[in-house]
Parts: structure tokens; sequence; C-alpha cells
């Protein structure tokens, strides 16, 4: 009897220190999502502005291909910011395994996870606009910039305007960034890919540089605005030159570098 009311309060105690462990990390949680969308709308409220004083500023004596180069870098250094405030809460890591240093633009292809994998670009040292659904052109401020960018919203353009406009920033040396999946998965599993980027690949005889995104699928779920802690992995694969692509159909081209992704993902979170 007396053994058994040992093990019941024993139990209890269990119990009590689980149950507050749980409320203790809640809190948190809780701390670090304040802090950081606190940070964020003072680090924006402060950046945007200043950042469109410094283009506008350049634009009264510099040519129209300058100020959008100088633009387009703007927004990344943005993106670096954000990131920025994620840390220590969140980390993030981009790995460069490219054999290509050259200026020359690339087509950049990567998986997508999260809403978050547009910021992340900002770890590509290139000038370079994305390719995106409709839905980042309705955010406040930011869709505003996208647009004046030079982003291509795949969504509202017919084929062959999509491919000049595209066709154009690569002779203009713009790197184009494509999330060929579509729409994020929320998971890790790799969607289909759409074709429009090794069409325009085929097209321009670019190369086309795999990029693997990990780590950021669980961090902003789907549907939800509460950020968890961890790690972010950008990783950036040897480009796909044309004479490796050249005599391949848009079908064979997008499968295999989407198999390319998917291997390699598999191998990073075996690592992780």
């Amino acid at each position: 009897m007396i053994l058994s009311q040992k093990l019941k309060t024993k139990r209890k105690g269990k119990v009590k220190s689980k149950h507050s462990q749980i409320s203790m990390n809640c809190f948190i949680l809780f701390f670090l999502n304040l802090y950081f969308y606190i940070v964020f709308l003072i680090f924006s409220m402060i950046g945007i502005p200043v950042l469109i004083i410094f283009v506008a500023f350049i634009s009264l004596f510099a040519p129209k291909r300058f100020v959008m180069k100088r633009f387009r870098r703007s927004i990344s250094w943005y993106g670096k910011g954000v990131t920025r405030v994620f840390f220590p809460f969140i980390r993030l890591r981009y790995e460069d395994h490219s054999k290509n240093n050259s200026e020359e633009p690339h087509i950049f292809v990567s998986n997508h996870r999260s809403a978050s994998d547009a910021f992340l670009m900002c770890v590509l040292p290139h000038e370079a606009v994305q390719v995106v659904n409709i839905w980042p052109f309705r955010i406040p401020v930011l869709g505003f910039f996208a647009r004046l960018a030079g982003y291509l919203n795949i969504r509202t353009m017919s084929h062959e305007l999509f491919l000049e406009k595209a066709l154009k920033l690569l002779e203009e040396k713009v790197s184009i960034i494509f999330f060929p999946e579509g729409t994020r998965s929320g998971s890790k599993q790799v969607g289909n890919f759409h074709g429009s980027a090794f069409r325009l690949a085929l097209s321009s005889k670019a190369s086309i540089v795999p990029l693997c995104i990990t780590g950021n699928e669980n961090m902003l779920p789907k549907g939800s605005w509460l950020l968890r802690p961890g790690t972010i992995i950008v990783r950036r694969l040897p480009a796909i030159e044309w004479q490796d692509y050249r005599d391949m159909n848009v079908f064979s081209l997008k499968n295999m570098v989407r198999e390319i992704i998917s291997r390699e993902l598999s191998l990073m979170e075996k690592a992780a």
C-alpha cells in the first residue's frame, strides 16, 4: 500500500515536471517569436526607406541599367538583414559546392519547402530576379518592390511574353531564380517540376544551377506564422552547362535536375 502511494506520487511528480517543461518551452517560443516580429518590423521600417533613398539618389545621375542593378542588390541586402534578425533563433548556412565562379548569368533552380525560400535567395552573390506566383505581388510594400525590380509573374504572362522578358534579363547578365514545383511543398518531398525554367534554358543556352534548401519546412509551417528554432542550409551545386544538356528535351531535362536535387537533399538530411 505504501509502495503504491509512493509510485503514484512519483508519477504525479513526473507529470508535473513534464507539464512545467512544456509550459517553459511554450513561453520561450512565444518570447522568441515576439522578439523576431518586433525586430523585423523595426528593421523594415528603417531599412526599406533607407534603401529607397539610396536608389532614388543614384538614379539622379546614373544610367537606368546601373540603377536597376543596385536596386536588385538592395533587395538582396534587405533579405540578408532579415535573415540576420533570425539569429540565433534560426541559423542560416550557405554552402557553395559549385565549380563555376564566372559572372555569367545563371538559371537557378531550387526546391520549395517554405514561404521563407524567397528571402533565402539573398545568399546568392548575383544580381537576380525571381519567378514567382501571384501571392508575393500582393504582399504590401514588398510586392511593389518585386514589380519594380522586374520579378516575373509566370501566372499572368503568356509563354511568349515570359520568354521574351526572361531572355532580355539574361542578356543583361541578370540571373533568374525558379522554384519549379510552383508552390511550396511544406514537406521533405520534392514535387513535380514545371517546364518553364528548362524551356528557357534550352532557348538561352544558360547554365542551370541546382539549389537545395533544407531545414525550414517546419520552422514556418504552411498556414502558420509561428516560427520554430533550427538551422537552414542552402546548398549550391555545380552548374549544368549547355554542352551537358543540349541534346535533351524539356521533359528529360527537368526530371534530371529534379533527381539531382532530390538525391542531394537525401544526403543532406542523412548527414544532419
